[in-house]
């Protein structure tokens, strides 16, 4: 009995190329080149994707790859791969896969044996840290927030006591109340940075505590346009021993709904540490 024909064709690979996320002069000759050779490009909209192609005058094929239909048109793309055709995935703009579709179809080539290179470039996030002026050592990125307030308020407080540099993306119909949200979770005085629009015309960095900001945004309608990063300062533990963190706030919340407030001081005091005196002094406080 014959053996079955054992395929002589190397995979292609598929490239995670970067994109301008406004200037054009931000590509690289390494991610035009990349464009031009392969056989398709995986493209979040193609109908944007198109003008960048037209404007360097690349005329490789352009197919959908976005949020809706990646899981289940990913196999078209591996049987291209398969094929020997190299691919190349790009989003709207920026880094594909940093908060844009594209993991489902890399997950899914890796898993088939499928080369993946990484052609590097524009993202808005390191942009923006690059000139924030905040610690950039150690930062975490929470991508968009929930649109609904509730949503947002909770994820904030999951990461009120953060010591890394916090970097959200926003939609410019939500950034007031987003940095609302902020400056009412984390304290008016926390210093943060608003990066809208970069690399574009009407690029803007401005940098102030988180109070403030408000403020700003919110007197001047052009600065709720566009796409936003914000930046800000991780949290510090306040030092001394009038320090009560927000666990041990959260605690004697909980307590004080359920008993008395001396009673409920004490018993904070015995779970988190805190002197009983002082929980008591801010139990009164927060009850008033």
């Amino acid at each position: 009995m014959s053996q079955p024909a054992v395929s002589s064709v190397q995979p292609g690979s598929l490239y995670v190329v970067a994109t301008p996320i406004g200037n054009l002069d931000d590509i690289s000759a390494r991610a035009l080149r990349i464009l031009r050779e392969v056989a398709l490009i995986a493209a979040e909209d193609t109908r944007h994707s198109v003008r960048l192609l037209q404007h360097f005058g690349i005329e490789t094929p352009l197919a959908a790859c976005h949020e809706h239909n990646e899981r289940d048109q990913g196999g078209r793309f591996l049987a291209r791969l398969q094929a020997g055709e190299d691919v190349a995935l790009i989003s709207d703009a920026g880094t594909p896969l940093i908060s844009d579709p594209g993991y489902h179809l890399v997950r899914q080539a890796r898993a088939a044996g499928i080369a993946v290179v990484p052609v590097p470039g524009a993202c808005a996030l390191i942009a923006a840290l690059s000139a924030a002026g905040l610690p950039s050592d150690r930062f975490i990125f929470e991508g968009f927030l929930p649109a609904k307030a509730a949503g947002r308020r909770a994820r904030l407080e999951q990461v009120r006591e953060e010591p890394r540099t916090l970097i959200f993306y926003e939609a410019p119909h939500r950034i007031l109340e987003c940095l609302q949200d902020m400056r009412d979770v984390f304290g008016g005085d926390r210093p943060a940075l608003l990066a809208r629009e970069l690399t574009k015309t009407f690029e803007t960095l401005q940098g102030l505590p988180l109070a403030e900001l408000c403020e700003w945004v919110g007197a001047d309608s052009n600065q709720q346009r566009g796409e936003c990063v914000v930046l800000v300062a991780g949290w510090q533990a306040p030092e001394g021993e009038d320090a009560v963190s927000a666990e041990a706030l959260r605690v004697l919340d909980l307590l004080m709904a359920e008993m008395p407030l001396k009673r409920a001081a004490a018993l904070a005091a015995e779970i988190t540490g805190v002197r009983k005196n002082l929980l008591y002094q801010v139990a009164l406080e927060r009850k008033a």
